[in-house]
């Protein structure tokens, strides 16, 4: 049975605890930044904790346009959509995690925590990881001896794109 590119994105999403969140500037420049994911959504969308007082806050006040890029050493997703903060204190309660007091030494209840929300509008995903490493490795053997490019279209479980 195959898997969706939808379905897989999601897992893959699922598997990760720290993202890139890549924002512009007001010099129009482009920003990552390392940030810890407090949940992923069941439809996608991920929340991250962060200052109220931040760049980046700043930043999306002015274009919410995001990517979000996450790697490991076989996975890698990439998924662009826009930002948006949320200061609601329930939901801080349901995604706290004890290791945002590194960041936020006043707990859930400090006042310079706020969530940004990115709701995804497109992603995409390479997983070379278990049997996908071997098929991967095999297609690459094979265009390295024969001087194509490795065949893995049409393989959700390696590659896929996927509108949201």
């Amino acid at each position: 049975m195959s898997t969706s590119p939808q379905i897989k994105l999601r897992g893959l999403l699922e598997e990760f605890g720290v993202a890139m969140l890549v924002t512009r500037g007001a010099d129009g420049n482009l920003r990552g930044r390392p940030m810890a994911l407090a949940e992923v959504e069941a439809d996608g969308q991920l929340w991250f904790a962060s200052d109220r007082h931040s760049g980046k806050v700043e930043e999306l006040s002015k274009d919410n346009h995001v990517v979000v890029t996450m790697q490991s050493g076989s996975k890698f997703v990439s998924l662009s959509g826009n930002a948006t903060t949320v200061d609601d204190r329930a939901k801080i309660a349901l995604i706290w995690k004890p290791a945002f007091k590194v960041w936020f030494p006043g707990g859930k209840d400090d006042p310079n925590l706020i969530l940004i929300r990115v709701e995804g509008h497109a992603g995409e995903y390479w997983d070379n990881s278990g049997t996908s490493g071997v098929k991967y490795l095999i297609e690459a053997g094979k265009a390295l001896i024969t001087g194509t490019r490795p065949n893995l279209e049409g393989d959700a479980k390696v590659h896929g794109k996927v509108e949201i």
